[in-house]
């Protein structure tokens, strides 16, 4: 098939589709007799990926596949296209996805013990419904509590093809900065994502996760700092 008229139908059928579509779901857009082999669509989307490089949206590979998607740094503008400012998610919210994306699979008493406080049972429901965690299976103790981890949607919405793809925590500037970045973040209007909702981003969540290794080393060092409790 003619390379120019492969990377016509990819676009149009990315821009189309409701959600990411990955090489496969492409591919059947196609009679057998002319499917396009997989490497001659990776080419084509990788072509299309430079064509978008310096434009408002661009294409970007996550977890489920191939999506169109406005890029970050146009966010404030394109925001006001809606009235309402997102709500925003808690602290307590954050630091438990954090913990669940960086120690899964983890069950909820070791959230517990790590942030020293209960969690919510809003907020493990919260996360289940975003169907941003799933309950991976049970701890052999007594009891057998649940063990958390991290989903494909999780990997979508924080534009992540892998979990290999989270900030590591050793390449997190210093926590002044990232306080200082978090404010400013929650106080911006979301930039994509339902109705209503804040957009997260994978950066959030290691500086979230970068403040609780550091919360832990001072506990285990016997430091003892003003303490912070989250609501």
């Amino acid at each position: 098939m003619d390379a120019v008229l492969l990377k016509k139908i990819l676009e149009g059928a990315i821009f189309a589709a409701g959600q990411p579509l990955n090489v496969e779901q492409l591919g059947l857009l196609f009679d057998e007799s002319e499917r396009p082999s997989n490497s001659d669509m990776r080419a084509a989307l990788d072509e299309l990926k430079a064509a978008y490089a310096e434009r408002g949206v661009e294409l970007k590979e996550v977890a489920s596949g191939f999506r169109f998607q406005v890029r970050q740094e146009t966010g404030p503008w394109v925001s006001r296209l809606w009235d309402e400012k997102p709500s925003r998610y808690s602290r307590a919210l954050l630091e438990t996805l954090a913990l669940i994306a960086y120690r899964q699979p983890i069950t909820r008493s070791e959230i517990e013990e790590i942030r020293g406080v209960s969690v919510s049972s809003h907020i493990i429901k919260t996360l289940i419904e975003r169907e941003w965690i799933r309950v991976a299976g049970h701890r052999d103790v007594p009891g057998r509590p649940a063990l958390f981890a991290t989903t494909r949607e999780f990997l979508d919405s924080f534009n992540l093809k892998n979990l290999a793809e989270l900030p590591s925590l050793s390449e997190i500037r210093d926590l002044d900065s990232i306080n200082a970045e978090l404010e400013f973040l929650a106080a911006q209007p979301a930039v994509e994502g339902d109705e209503g909702e804040e957009q997260l981003e994978a950066a959030q969540l290691a500086g979230v996760m970068a403040e609780l290794e550091e919360d832990i080393k001072r506990e285990e060092s016997g430091s003892s700092p003003e303490e912070e409790i989250y609501e």
